[in-house]
């Protein structure tokens, strides 16, 4: 390259001060830095000869510069260009057919296993790939396998899990859902003394358990133990189960905690229900399909109050359509989140005055689901 080709690079303000900054950095990588030098060197009229001499180069590698620097630019001429790089050993026709073996459940093709490894998959295309006509994979490693399966987005080691639909009348119970939440909160805005019905949102939570810590717990010390320090051992003393009904128009949570939850205590709890809203008053309770909910014996219950309850069930599987749920994962992330107690009673206590200290400040329930849509318009 002659010294008037290099004189003619073309170098902004900017450009130069750019430059100027990475030639002279400490923490640049170190072929900007070298680059930026070189260019520097050639546009204040060096020849390749003395660019090389000053910068203690070989010719050849500043002659290479100024010539990337003269195609794409000065700035783009710091990086390395594209290359074509090493060809694809491995054909087209074979990746997709580890592909399509990826695909395939392993028990389907006689291994024990339930989901693909990389290092199982790479071992079946090498036996079974060069008599399927291709034997490039005759080679195969899990890192080119994980490399064909992420350039397809496939991901064989990996389980999503999912629900289906199995509520045939999924469409008409959500309708009736998405309705008692569209009462609610038009009764929010009414007076208490103009309400002539109760909208409750219930279900359980069983299986709270009661655990005792083995050793006492050692609270932080600045610059010593910065978390609450536990012994990971624990001793189990029962669980409880929490019955809980938020009441959807002025957010007052009704609960009781037993050690099961059977008809009985969902009788039992109806009853705590009947005696806490006037008697002339009727009471929604939304809540899932437990069989203690449909029972013969809460059957009769109902029976023998006619027009006092009237009971929403949820679809199957739709647990989230119940608000309750939400007051339990608010309860479980406060109160519940490594609650360590001396006893049952103990635990029972503290759950009774979280829900107090919840029905001194109540906070109506807000919905938005489905309200305003065609399901809740078909709504009875």
């Amino acid at each position: 390259m002659s010294r008037a080709t290099v004189s003619v690079l073309p170098l902004t303000a900017a450009d130069h001060s750019l430059l100027s900054t990475l030639a002279q950095a400490r923490t640049a990588p170190r072929h900007h830095a070298e680059r930026a030098g070189i260019v520097l060197q050639l546009a204040t009229g060096r020849s390749v000869r003395e660019a090389a001499t000053r910068l203690a180069l070989s010719r050849q590698r500043v002659r290479r510069c100024a010539r990337r620097a003269a195609a794409v630019g000065v700035i783009r001429a710091l990086d390395d260009l594209p290359r074509s790089g090493r060809p694809r050993q491995i054909t087209p026709a074979a990746r997709l057919w580890l592909v399509g073996q990826a695909c395939a459940q392993p028990k389907a093709l006689g291994y024990p296993h339930e989901l693909w490894t990389l290092r199982l998959l790479a071992s079946h295309a090498r036996r079974l790939g060069p008599a399927a006509g291709h034997p490039c994979l005759a080679t195969l490693v899990p890192s080119t396998v994980r490399a064909i399966l992420q350039e397809q987005e496939v991901r064989p080691h990996k389980v999503r899990y999912y629900l289906e639909r199995r509520d045939p009348a999924f469409d008409e119970r959500l309708a009736a859902v998405v309705e008692v939440y569209r009462a609610a909160q038009q009764l929010q805005d009414v007076a208490p003394e103009g309400h002539r019905v109760a909208i409750l949102s219930y279900d359980e939570k069983p299986g709270l358990q009661a655990l005792a810590p083995t050793a006492p717990d050692r609270p932080p010390q600045p610059g010593r133990y910065p978390t609450v320090q536990r012994d990971h051992e624990y001793k189990r003393l029962g669980t409880v189960t929490l019955s809980a009904a938020v009441d959807l128009v002025s957010g007052v949570v009704h609960h009781a905690l037993t050690q099961r939850h059977r008809s009985c205590e969902f009788v039992a709890f109806l009853r705590r229900l009947d005696a806490s809203y006037p008697a002339e008053w009727r009471i929604r309770l939304l809540l899932d399909n437990h069989s203690a909910h449909r029972s013969r014996e809460t059957r009769r219950f109902l029976d023998s109050c006619p027009g006092r309850f009237e009971l929403v069930f949820t679809p199957k599987h739709a647990s989230w359509l119940n608000y309750v749920e939400t007051f339990f994962s608010k309860m479980a992330r406060s109160v519940l989140r490594h609650i360590r107690v001396a006893s049952r009673q103990e635990l029972c206590e503290r759950i009774t005055a979280f829900i107090q200290a919840c029905n001194d400040t109540p906070v109506a329930p807000k919905w938005s689901y489905g309200l305003g849509t065609p399901e809740a318009r078909a709504a009875p």
